[in-house]
């Protein structure tokens, strides 16, 4: 299993930025994809999440009404779309695969928002 983010980078208050998840190495299309945020001195923790079947999501209070989790299952790509960032969202931003027992993480794409 193999995933790759990328997309992250320094925005000012209130901009929007698009993460993408490509993603290798098992059936893309059947399984939870998720997306996890560590923050400095913080533990990393669930955010958004896109079941396999119906593509139904979840958010947590936090970015709730300003993120958006999609996913393209032509590609295999995980998207997060991000608008009304707040310094709050300055975090590293991991996609995650729950497989055969093992959660699998990308390397991670650092999200910094700052004016």
């Amino acid at each position: 299993v193999h995933l790759v983010e990328s997309g992250g980078g320094l925005v000012q208050p209130g901009g929007s930025l698009r993460l993408s998840c490509t993603a290798s190495g098992f059936p893309f299309s059947i399984y939870v994809k998720n997306w996890y945020r560590q923050a400095p001195g913080k533990e990393r923790e669930l955010f958004a999440t896109i079941s396999d079947s119906d593509g139904r999501t979840y958010y947590a209070d936090s970015v709730k009404g300003r993120f958006a989790i999609s996913r393209s299952d032509f590609n295999n790509s995980l998207i997060l779309q991000m608008n009304s960032l707040k310094p709050e969202d300055t975090a590293v931003y991991y996609c995650n695969v729950y497989y055969r027992g093992r959660n699998f993480w990308g390397q991670g794409t650092p999200v910094t928002v700052s004016s």
